[in-house]
């Protein structure tokens, strides 16, 4: 986990969640997100591409995926809440879905 990653305080949480569109805030501490492609492949494609930024991150999300869809939470579990990290992989993700 980098040195840097803290988690974020309410106001930066709000400012987060006004700019990531489509992601929710889950019982105050998890980021949430569904993301709908044409079909399977596009979901795997999208989970693959993520998962290579994820690992770069050091910051892995829950996810789970349906043909396709793929339903994301993120969290930090070392600190207990969604910090920098999250956010940062929360927009790598809305990229990668194009």
């Amino acid at each position: 986990m980098s040195a840097d990653n803290k988690l974020l305080t309410p106001e930066a949480r709000a400012a987060a969640l006004s700019v990531l569109e489509g992601w929710t805030l889950v019982d105050g501490e998890r980021l949430q997100k569904r993301f709908t492609f044409a079909d399977f492949p596009g979901s795997m494609a999208f989970m693959v591409r993520v998962g290579f930024e994820a690992e770069r991150l050091c910051h892995h999300p829950n996810w789970s995926n349906v043909y396709d869809r793929v339903d994301v939470e993120i969290w930090s579990h070392d600190l207990g809440g969604v910090s920098a990290l999250c956010v940062e992989l929360a927009t790598a993700m809305d990229r990668a879905a194009g």
